[in-house]
């Protein structure tokens, strides 16, 4: 058991409406913090209120990027329960991704009972509207002030939590996205298999010139030839192509998705032809030029699933089934977040209830 000092905030923050709540905008009243250095390992584990860090300017994560994260998501029955995600592959993959950017993980234990723990105080936050959950955010950054590039002998893992609506502001309708064909993401033997902050920072300007086009997000091909499909935005993606669901192969460019991974189950489960495998833009066309493009969707924390329903090129637009959410997108829709609400039995172990 975490020993975990309480420190309450001494004034409690009026919380949001859940009509306007949107994605990200606010947070609760406390967060987890633990620190790191080489003498002591992981140590001094606090729940404090909600509030700057204190880091000094010559801290490593503004200088060389040792910067990782995760999210998952709380949600609140209809009986009143407090369910999280799969809340224990989300903290293994929040260990993997310091691992892979040198930096000292926080095991997936550990980092479980401090999101539990800290839930568990701002349990009051976690909205009980449809389509709202309570976002968890844990983050892992280098801290040691130094100027040098070598990986940094000091950290700090924080959580914070923020109460959110839907993702995308049209909610599950399916969205426009941009095929990018100049700007990569990530390549192979890169970060993009990690959640690093960096990835994220690359992918901004191409999202950036896709929302001046009038597209919501951007679709990822590879970094060698710009010719495969790789994910879209920041969710793993998911193909309809005549009766076979094809979602690209894991070869490290991008994230295992834990949704994406839920999805692949379920859709085992109901006995669809599934296929892990490469996809190019040129069978995309063909596909739809045959009308066997029948929907594509993204998968992820955020949004859970998410339709599209055109994609953008420099010589036109792809219309994908009739602009409609798709028989597929929906019932993966409909059922996870009927196991996330405790509406739908949970087969697979996926929920944890917090008490």
């Amino acid at each position: 058991m975490l020993p975990i000092e309480v420190q309450r905030a001494p004034t409690p923050k009026p919380k949001p409406s859940t009509e306007g709540l949107g994605f990200g905008k606010y947070f609760t009243d406390h967060m987890f913090r633990m620190d790191y250095s080489p003498d002591r390992g992981w140590h001094q584990a606090r729940i404090l209120p909600h509030g700057p860090l204190g880091l000094d300017p010559g801290a490593s994560v503004f200088h060389y990027a040792q910067a990782v994260f995760d999210g998952s998501k709380v949600f609140r029955g209809k009986d009143g329960q407090l369910r999280a995600f799969r809340i224990t592959d989300h903290c293994k993959r929040l260990a993997s991704s310091a691992e892979r950017l040198s930096m000292a993980s926080v095991p997936h234990e550990v980092a479980r009972e401090a999101i539990e723990a800290l839930v568990k105080v701002d349990a009051d936050w976690v909205p009980n509207a449809p389509a709202t959950s309570l976002y968890v955010r844990p983050v892992v950054i280098a801290s040691e002030a130094f100027l040098g590039v070598r990986p940094s002998d000091k950290y700090i893992f924080y959580v914070i939590l923020s109460p959110v609506g839907s993702y995308f502001s049209n909610g599950a309708e399916p969205v426009r996205i941009w095929v990018e064909q100049r700007y990569t993401r990530a390549a192979p033997g890169g970060l993009g298999g990690a959640k690093a902050a960096a990835n994220y920072a690359a992918g901004l300007q191409a999202a950036v010139d896709a929302k001046k086009r009038g597209y919501a997000q951007v679709l990822w091909l590879d970094a060698l030839e710009h010719k495969h499909i790789e994910e879209v935005g920041t969710m793993n993606l998911f193909l309809r192509i005549g009766d076979e669901i094809i979602t690209p192969p894991l070869e490290g460019t991008f994230l295992p998705g834990i949704t994406r991974e839920s999805a692949l189950t379920l859709l085992r489960d109901w006995g669809m032809k599934v296929s892990e495998r490469k996809l190019s833009i040129d069978e995309l066309r063909e596909a739809h030029k045959k009308g066997q493009l029948r929907e594509v969707f993204g998968t992820g924390t955020a949004a859970v699933i998410s339709p599209v329903g055109a994609l953008g090129f420099q010589d036109g637009e792809l219309k994908i089934g009739d602009g409609k959410v798709g028989e597929v997108s929906q019932r993966l829709y409909d059922t996870l977040t009927g196991i996330q609400y405790g509406t739908v039995p949970d087969t697979h172990g996926w929920m944890t209830v917090i008490k």
